[in-house]
């Protein structure tokens, strides 16, 4: 089969621009609308996108604790969400963010293993380490886990919950009235882990999809990050500034999966981007100046706050000057560097750098006609860069009908893109194979023996 690109729609309804909530086109209330979620769910798989993301928090934290803008202060929890759009759509899959620091795997199993039931296998799981001490300050905490602590923890969270996945056998419900035999108690494992940071029994008391389990998704890039993604994610979520920074990446996400005896080509790095898209190339830029003309001083400062790991306080900091330096950070260490290589780069001011970030947070960018979008999608994908992209529309829903409608065709025109879904489940759009259920590959390796 001719590989082709995989694409995420990464739509919070309250927009992905801290400035989009005040576009005429963006619902200023969309972020709390089920209708509105539920247009953005259906546009997306009238594109034929592989999934609806959604990132998450656990705290309101604006003014610099959480990036974001005024419109993301409140919003649905992901997986309730995801659960009633399910329904409404028949290929498109669901990808939900869950805290590893602050969730208990028991709970993260259940919850995603029954929203994988009731899309029929479209569930998948953004596996996050929080960072920030106002979430901390919500869950019993002071200060949030140091960057290493949090991604140990995250390792074994991971590990606990896919064998909690495996917790029945995909055969093992008979459901027999005549003889009363509901299931085979032979085919029902308890958990029995003893680790670190969890004592876990089992087994789940949900079964596994058609699927087999939700695809397990990562977006870390920090040393602790890849090592997390190489080892346990089937897609990987980046952000990139250039080609060949995602190259390096991909070559050595793939090297790491492979080291771990893991095929390659069942890790799939999908790089962020943000497209403003015209029809010529005034057009787009048009569109990038009337949104960036409508950031507020005080939210851009406080998304670089947020992008630079919390630690540093802008205030008082003239705006056209140059971004000073930030003290280490125990958040998000890889896109603190980030935003600092995003001002040194480009010699922004303080100013510049909030309204060039304002969209991506950091991934890319990118203002143009559909054919020059394409044409960079096209580059990174076919030169080990990228195995498809989650696309970050700017403001909703002008943004995402504008994807569809323009970049689509052209990705299509060049054979790049699906013209029909491949499958009903996620795995089998996304082209990863059904994940054996481990004890059930055991049964078949003492069977070989014998």
């Amino acid at each position: 089969m001719t590989r082709k690109i995989r694409l995420g729609a990464f739509l919070p309804g309250g927009g992905q621009h801290i400035a989009s909530w005040r576009h005429p086109d963006q619902p200023v209330d969309g972020a709390l609308s089920f209708e509105f979620h539920k247009q953005l769910a259906l546009t997306a798989e009238r594109g034929l996108f592989d999934a609806y993301f959604l990132a998450d928090g656990l705290a309101v934290g604006f003014g610099g604790s959480r990036e974001g803008g005024n419109a993301t202060v409140a919003g649905f929890e992901p997986v309730t969400l995801f659960s009633a759009l399910a329904p409404f759509t028949t290929h498109l899959g669901f990808i939900a963010t869950a805290s590893t620091t602050y969730e208990e795997p028991y709970n993260t199993a259940r919850k995603f293993a029954s929203l994988d039931l009731i899309s029929d296998g479209r569930a998948g799981w953004n596996v996050v380490t929080t960072t920030g001490d106002a979430t901390a300050q919500n869950f019993n905490r002071d200060q949030q886990l140091p960057h290493a602590d949090r991604y140990r923890r995250a390792s074994e969270h991971v590990d606990v919950v896919k064998k909690l996945w495996d917790s029945f056998e995909d055969n093992a419900f008979i459901r027999d009235k005549a003889t009363g035999v509901f299931f085979d108690p032979a085919k029902l494992h308890d958990a029995d882990h003893k680790g670190e940071h969890f004592k876990v029994k089992g087994p789940l008391n949900v079964s596994r999809s058609r699927q087999g389990h939700p695809v397990i998704v990562q977006a870390g890039q920090s040393a602790d990050g890849r090592g997390l993604a190489a080892a346990t994610a089937e897609v990987i979520f980046t952000a990139h500034q250039h080609i060949e920074t995602a190259q390096e990446f991909y070559r050595d996400i793939k090297s790491r999966a492979r080291g771990l005896g893991r095929n390659p080509d069942h890790v799939l790095v999908m790089p962020g981007v943000s497209p403003f898209v015209g029809r010529t190339e005034e057009e787009a830029r048009e569109k990038y100046d009337r949104l960036t003309s409508l950031i507020l001083e005080e939210d851009g400062i406080g998304l670089l706050n947020g992008l630079t790991g919390g630690t540093l306080d802008l205030k008082g900091y003239d705006l056209d000057g140059p971004l000073p330096p930030a003290p280490p950070t125990e958040g998000m260490k890889s896109r603190q560097a980030l935003i600092r290589q995003i001002a040194d780069e480009n010699s922004f001011s303080i100013r510049q750098l909030y309204q060039w970030v304002a969209s991506a947070r950091g991934h890319f960018t990118i203002v143009g006609t559909p054919a020059q979008i394409a044409d960079t999608l096209q580059e990174w994908f076919e030169n080990e860069a990228a195995d498809g992209f989650n696309i970050l529309p700017p403001w909703l829903p002008t943004g995402l009908d504008d994807f569809v409608d323009l970049v689509i065709p052209e990705l299509q025109r060049r054979g790049l893109f699906r013209t029909a879904y491949e499958g009903r489940t996620l795995r089998e759009n996304l082209g990863l194979p059904f994940p054996i259920n481990r004890h059930a590959a055991d049964h078949q390796v003492v069977q070989a023996a014998e």
